[in-house]
């Protein structure tokens, strides 16, 4: 079966088997950003924006995606550059292994989309739905809270 979607901005054909979750169709439609990880909503890695909203992929299957807007961390990317949360993310030491890099970075675009100017308690219940086992979490809460700041947002407390 095909799934039409609006994928990173630009209306797509996704070829899926009916019991396909997302996250797979996905990747085999070639947007290998998004990990699979536990494959059971407990990690986080597969997080992409459904219009909108983080959600875990590997949670849906494709065909609850059609004529919906999909956006993966490769659809944040602006132009040929990372986008300015991308950048933080590298500059803070915000990735190490980078498994869970692209789910953070995806959960974290829809918290500064809802709230341009989210507190430290705010960012950490975000990103409370993605794990990372590498750096403790304090340089990726600091690569949120500078994207925010340089996007005029302020400090986040």
């Amino acid at each position: 079966m095909d799934i039409h979607v609006n994928l990173n901005g630009v209306a797509e054909r996704i070829a899926a088997d009916p019991a396909q979750r997302l996250s797979s169709a996905l990747r085999a439609h070639g947007l290998t950003g998004l990990k699979e990880g536990c494959l059971e909503g407990e990690c986080g890695a597969c997080s992409v924006l459904l219009d909108g909203e983080p959600v875990c992929s590997c949670l849906m299957l494709a065909a609850q995606a059609e004529g919906r807007r999909i956006e993966t961390v490769e659809g944040l990317a602006r132009g040929s550059g990372p986008s300015d949360l991308q950048r933080a993310f590298v500059e803070e030491g915000a990735v190490q292994c980078g498994y869970c890099t692209p789910g953070m970075i995806v959960a974290a675009e829809g918290l500064l989309r809802r709230n341009p100017a989210p507190t430290e308690a705010e960012v950490r219940r975000a990103i409370a739905g993605n794990i990372c086992r590498c750096t403790g979490y304090a340089s990726i809460i600091r690569a949120i809270a500078r994207t925010a700041s340089e996007r005029g947002a302020g400090e986040t407390s």
